[in-house]
């Protein structure tokens, strides 16, 4: 049973139901057995085995082994300070630094430094390390123990000691916590003048007032057509997918329906007025949009809303719930199964490996004819024919542009050292970030540049393919330069002649008048199979 008011979304609120509630009397031997044997193995082990372990601590083994025996690649058991830190994830905002970390050859690296914070005002560079903080060494720590070090209140103190690459020795700064925000709408742009381009990175709690004020903003400054990008965007909660969808969709039609073991099917429908009601969109997708993206793709999509473009999504139809227990800990579970508005269901058979990676059972990835036919189909409002049975195929599939065999050998040469071709492309384009102006273009001595430091760190690239894939390395380069010179927002305005899905959707929009030609040219382009039937 839900808590009254509580949050329903990919990860609900619900109150812990006690273990001794309608469960082993009523039921019989066999799960009376089973207690015994749980009983037993807790004493023996308590008893018997060679290293003292805390009762609390082999109750709480012995749950982390039951969740895990799940197979529930999406099931977990939060200690306080997980459920801590998933809370922050969540929110959009947290007390810190303002830094992304990940472990890269089993050290603690900075991935990521967030704009006006105290990462970024400190100096701190991407690929910089942390040995230390505080007074303690963070060798052999975990990602989230370091995370978790490093937040804290706004206004208190942190220290940390950080290994830079050419530095010898390790060097510490003194941070003072922030209320760092991250946002979900890193920024929206006008491209070609008349078409807004909404970029969202993740359905947290800030989600859809972020691209509400974007659509806003970019309509007073002129936009008449939009593009979604829901590229990469992993998911988040239900709710705001669901005001996210209310933008576009009109008052009183479905979103999606929930359904569970023994639950009543929830259906999720529109409630408000919406902002943007016949304005034409794009929205694009591929194979790392997820979840609370794949509902707004689908819903979107079943009711003839938007053109979607790119390529296929990843296929997470599945809802978790989160439980709160006893003594600040909490139980995530999948307890039920969504479905579009049409009645797709779009999740895609997965299990979970040794090393924590997520795999399909059944690969397909290539979106061709003969994959299309072996699929369910449904139809949309309009009597397209749209696509069950995994994930969410876009109307017109979108390949990115691949990389020439020159351009394949050089990539394979800068992955055999992926750490010293980072930082060489990093502190390359740090110190001519300081020296360009927003319409640089990459020059020879640019690229000669870059190749001297791939050189100094040790990175084996061949001159003759270096000098080959020329285009290769001058997207590399202005990406990173324009980005650490004017930012995230300008970089891509500069990137989009290297974004075919983009171009494509830009393409679309200038051409079609309203989303109803949008479609009806996307149909056109479509094989006869999955055309729509005359009605």
């Amino acid at each position: 049973m839900k808590l009254p008011g509580a949050r329903i979304g990919l990860v609900t609120l619900a109150a812990a139901i006690p273990l001794t509630v309608g469960g082993f009397i009523v039921q019989g031997r066999q799960p009376q057995a089973g207690v015994r044997l749980f009983q037993q193995v807790i004493a023996i082990v308590n008893d018997r085995y060679v290293d003292s372990i805390a009762v609390g601590s082999l109750y709480e083994k012995a749950a982390r082994g039951l969740v895990a025996e799940l197979k529930d690649p999406y099931a977990e058991l939060y200690s306080p300070k997980d459920l801590e830190m998933f809370n922050q994830n969540t929110a959009g905002f947290y007390g810190g630094i303002g830094m992304a970390i990940e472990s890269q050859d089993g050290l603690i690296t900075v991935a990521k430094v967030y704009p006006h914070t105290p990462s970024e005002r400190a100096g701190i560079r991407v690929g910089d390390k942390i040995v230390g903080v505080d007074t303690m060494s963070v060798r052999n720590w975990k990602i989230d123990q370091v995370s978790a070090s490093l937040k804290g209140p706004a206004g208190t103190q942190v220290a940390a000691r950080f290994l830079r690459p050419g530095v010898p020795e390790p060097f510490e700064v003194k941070f003072t916590r922030e209320v760092v925000r991250i946002p979900a709408v890193p920024f929206a742009i006008m491209l070609d003048g008349k078409v807004g381009y909404v970029p969202l990175q993740g359905f947290n709690e800030t989600a859809s007032a972020e691209v509400r004020e974007s659509l806003a903003r970019l309509t007073r400054e002129g936009a008449r057509s939009f593009v979604l990008d829901l590229r990469g965007n992993p998911g988040g909660f239900l709710e705001q997918a669901d005001t996210l969808a209310n933008m576009f969709l009109p008052k009183g039609v479905e979103i999606l329906s929930v359904r569970s073991r023994d639950e009543p099917t929830v259906t999720h429908t529109t409630t408000q007025t919406p902002l943007a009601p016949t304005v034409p969109l794009v929205v694009l997708i591929n194979g790392r949009s997820a979840s609370a993206s794949e509902i707004v793709a689908g819903a979107l999509q079943d009711h003839d809303r938007a053109l979607l473009m790119g390529s296929t999504s990843f296929g997470k139809g599945l809802v978790q719930s989160m439980y709160r227990l006893d003594g600040g800990y909490a139980i995530k579970l999948t307890t039920a199964k969504w479905y579009t508005p049409s009645g797709r269901s779009i999740q895609r058979e997965r299990k979970l490996t040794d090393d924590g990676q997520l795999v399909e059972v059944h690969p397909d990835s290539l979106e061709t004819d003969s994959a299309r036919a072996a699929r369910p189909r449904y139809k949309s409002d309009g009597g397209r024919i749209v696509y069950g049975g995994g994930a969410i195929t876009p109307d017109i599939v979108v390949p990115l542009d691949t990389l020439t065999a020159t351009e394949q050998r050089l990539d394979k040469a800068l992955a055999a050292k992926p750490q010293e071709a980072y930082l060489a492309l990093y502190d390359y384009a740090f110190d001519q970030s300081k020296k360009v102006r927003p319409d640089f273009t990459v020059t020879p001595e640019m690229r000669e540049g870059l190749y001297q430091q791939m050189i100094k760190r040790g990175v084996p690239v061949d001159r003759k393919e270096y000098d080959a894939a020329q285009s290769y390395v001058d997207r590399l380069l202005d990406a990173r330069i324009s980005t650490l010179a004017f930012g995230d927002s300008t970089a891509k305005r500069r990137d989009v002649p290297n974004d075919p899905q983009l171009r494509r959707a830009l393409d679309m929009l200038h051409n079609g008048g309203t989303t109803k030609e949008l479609l009806a040219r996307a149909t056109a382009a479509q094989p006869p199979s999955s055309r729509p039937e005359s009605r």
